[in-house]
């Protein structure tokens, strides 16, 4: 693969599938006239809403979700991630899955991955999350794509940040970019999430590319923003801040290549 410049969306999703699909079209727009050739939407970037009307729309928000990627894939003719959306399950209208798709620039699905590790916290400025109430956790662990022009490219989800052998498990495949698109807490996202996101690139000798939401959603639902590019050494980029916006870098393979001479620790694995 060629050096090519990938981006990394920040946005603020509400519950109005339309405001926000508006919205990324807007910011995918932002995006590709930077000359971008790789876009990451956020965790929930069609529909960041109360879990009841998830539940009730989560049919029609796959759907629109779906085509949306396909079309501005298509459109800007670019190699498009949508980094999580509700798509149904079969025989349980009660819950649905959390699904990142890879959409590339012909509207072709390359891959498609299931978030598995749910977030069921307690967080300590008071407000309580249980993701499992309404989501079926995934049943494999992610693996690579290999697309052309762009990498061996690896998917996941938010709170999959703080399982490390989510992201050993895609490096033992070959991944070089590593997709960490979230909807992080604003309270965590504080004291959490830059040091995760560096330490998953830096241990994996890896690019990370971490779309992230930002700002208050609907009542109290607020997240921390700071979409950001990091390189295998671990140093970023680019980053959006807590701002709605894009955050642009080049992804290039002699800097891989030359991070993995400088530090071999992918050779000098014993267990994992």
């Amino acid at each position: 693969m060629k050096s090519y410049l990938a981006a990394a969306v920040c946005m603020t999703s509400t519950p109005d599938v339309d405001h926000n699909l508006n919205q990324a079209e807007e910011l995918i727009e932002l995006a590709v006239n930077q000359g971008a050739k790789l876009v990451g939407l956020p965790e929930n970037f069609s529909f960041l809403g109360e879990d009841k009307d998830k539940i009730a729309q989560g049919e029609d928000i796959a759907q629109r979700s779906e085509k949306f990627l396909i079309r501005m894939a298509q459109r800007f003719q670019v190699t498009i991630l949508g980094g999580g959306f509700p798509t149904p399950l079969q025989g349980d209208k009660s819950r649905v899955h959390n699904t990142a798709l890879l959409i590339d620039p012909n509207g072709l699905e390359l891959a498609r991955y299931e978030k598995i590790h749910l977030f069921d916290v307690n967080v300590p400025d008071g407000n309580n999350y249980c993701e499992s109430n309404t989501v079926m956790a995934g049943k494999s662990l992610p693996d690579i794509c290999e697309v052309n022009n762009l990498g061996k490219i690896g998917l996941s989800i938010c709170y999959d940040v703080r399982f490390p052998e989510v992201y050993r498990h895609l490096s033992r495949q070959g991944a070089e970019v590593i997709f960490i698109p979230a909807a992080f807490t604003a309270y965590t996202g504080k004291d959490h999430w830059e040091v995760l996101i560096r330490a998953r690139a830096i241990e994996n000798t890896v690019y990370v590319i971490a779309p992230a939401q930002t700002g208050n959603h609907y009542a109290r639902r607020c997240t921390h923003g700071h979409s950001m590019i990091v390189d295998p050494w671990g140093s970023i980029l680019s980053s959006t801040g807590s701002q709605i916006g894009v955050a642009i870098a080049e992804i290039n393979p002699q800097r891989l290549h030359k991070v993995r001479q400088q530090m071999p620790c992918l050779q000098h694995r014993v267990f994992a």
